[in-house]
């Protein structure tokens, strides 16, 4: 199985999310991934201690050499850190890749809190990146930030839902894993009508990436030629894996278990 992502995102130098964990669930999922890097982060799995930004000029260079050499099937964006970059990322793809299916994970804040997307760059996301995606993947507080919208049941991620289509997103996801309750439930929007999927919660700190992870995995399934409700049933069965078999690692929220797929006897 194979299937091209060109993932822009952020470095952990932990592992747990960012481009690290980007790269192993697209192999993990048969998947060839390049990257595009738009911040260095001194992060571990307590929290984020600095960052580096890349030049904006340089992220679109990386993705530019990419497409022109190799090629992809499918992009997936994660976090983009500011407005120079968001729009260095939105016109290369409108001059050369316009026809890629795109993922978008709107990563504003770490899994412990860091800001990791500047406060006026949340409108050019909305304005120029939104438009463009194939799939929209926000968590709770995000799709608050994106829409104005409290959301505090699942009637309201719906209507969330639909705005963020309304706002050009031919898909959306709006993942319900910070409401309280042994079942998560996320809500999906698109050409089929809205679509309420269910898991239980998982008991356990170890949820470093998991929306990297996710929203990479629903990446290699349209870059492999899946539609997206399929793509999204999938890599949630594969991040809920990954979530049971994490290794255990660090003193905060740890990483997951990305690579479970090649050691089905640990299951």
């Amino acid at each position: 199985m194979t299937g091209r992502v060109l993932v822009v995102a952020g470095s952990d130098s932990g592992a747990g999310a960012g481009i690290q964990a980007d790269i192993k669930t697209v192999a993990a999922l048969g998947g060839y991934a390049t990257t595009a890097i738009t911040a260095l982060t001194a992060q571990d799995t307590t929290g984020v201690h600095g960052i580096f930004p890349v030049p904006a000029a340089f992220v679109r260079q990386q993705m530019a050499v990419v497409l022109a050499d190799i090629g992809a099937d499918a992009i997936k964006t994660g976090m983009l850190h500011d407005a120079a970059i968001i729009a260095a990322v939105v016109e290369l793809i409108e001059t050369e890749a316009s026809a890629i299916p795109l993922v978008v994970d709107p990563v504003m804040r770490s899994t412990s809190g860091t800001r990791l997307l500047d406060a006026d760059a949340v409108a050019l996301l909305t304005r120029r990146l939104i438009p463009r995606a194939a799939v929209l993947t926000p968590n709770l507080p995000e799709a608050e930030a994106l829409t104005g919208l409290a959301l505090g049941d699942v009637d309201a991620m719906k209507r969330a839902a639909e705005r963020l289509m309304a706002a050009g997103a031919a898909a959306v996801l709006v993942k319900g894993g910070h409401l309280a309750g042994a079942v998560v439930r996320d809500v999906y929007c698109g050409a089929e009508g809205i679509v309420v999927l269910e898991g239980p919660r998982l008991a356990t700190r170890h949820t470093h990436g998991t929306g990297c992870t996710l929203a990479s995995a629903i990446a290699v399934g349209l870059a492999q030629g899946m539609a997206a409700l399929p793509a999204i049933r999938r890599a949630r069965a594969y991040l809920a894996e990954a979530i049971r078999q994490a290794p255990g690692l660090g003193h905060g929220h740890g990483p997951l278990g990305h690579m479970h797929v090649l050691h089905p006897a640990a299951k």
